[in-house]
């Protein structure tokens, strides 16, 4: 069993920006904090990513393609340390796989 993702969990874009969840789970926590699920809405604050020759071109959101396959939190699927979730720059151009630097040990799904 993976480690959930929780509101406490720290995840980054590949190229070290900082992922924020926005969360509309108020009632499922684990280990003392909200459970983050894949509809929960993903933002990237200061990705430094530039394309040749100069041009900026951030990490801006994640959108997450696999989350737990049978663990739920108010009626969504939950997000574990095993899901997989995609940085995406605002013209919807794939940059990478977001990176789980913590998730919560203490609680774990499927």
């Amino acid at each position: 069993m993976a480690a959930l993702l929780t509101s406490s969990s720290i995840l980054m874009c590949p190229h070290g920006g900082t992922v924020s969840a926005v969360t509309s789970n108020a009632r499922v926590k684990a280990a003392g904090d909200f459970v983050l699920r894949q509809s929960d809405t993903f933002l990237v604050a200061g990705c430094p990513f530039v394309l040749p020759p100069g041009v900026p071109h951030p990490c801006v959101q994640v959108q997450w393609v696999q989350a737990a396959l049978q663990t739920q939190a108010a009626g969504d699927f939950a997000l574990t340390e095993e899901s997989v979730g995609l940085c995406v720059a605002a013209d919807q151009a794939v940059q990478g796989a977001v990176l789980i630097c913590f998730a919560q040990p203490q609680a774990s799904g499927q």
